[in-house]
């Protein structure tokens, strides 16, 4: 419990906060491109959340950056290079639910990226922390 009190300190509430506020707006990224190229430009769903998914990762770089982690802003190679491959594990554990909850369970492809959204994001904070605050 009290590993718990020292993690959930005030500077790290407001930390989860602004990484929340930036995690919304990616998604709108996210979601609104993927909506775009599949429905109005027809591209298929799984190459349309590839792209709106990494649009979105280069979105929440600059904010994760510039906004959400104190001084990520003075990354090194090492940590930059960290939080590029957890990038792309979040796109590939897109890419597998996406292609799951769509062609195995049949979901509408909007409700599984939302689904997969929720999963990817918990992955995506404990990642990016890790790489973005020394």
């Amino acid at each position: 419990m009290n590993k718990i009190k020292a993690f959930l300190t005030r500077d790290r509430l407001m930390e989860i906060f602004r990484f929340v506020i930036n995690g919304g707006l990616s998604f709108v990224v996210d979601f609104g491109l993927l909506y775009l190229l599949t429905d109005i430009f027809h591209v298929n769903y799984l190459l349309s959340a590839g792209i709106s998914f990494t649009a979105s990762v280069i979105f929440n770089y600059i904010l994760c950056v510039k906004w959400v982690f104190k001084g990520a802003e003075e990354q090194d190679a090492k940590s930059k290079l960290i939080f590029v491959g957890s990038s792309v594990i979040g796109l590939g554990l897109n890419e597998i639910l996406m292609w799951l909850f769509v062609s195995i369970f049949g979901l509408h492809y909007l409700l599984a990226k939302i689904i997969a959204t929720g999963i990817v994001m918990i992955w995506n904070y404990v990642a990016k922390r890790w790489a973005l605050v020394k």
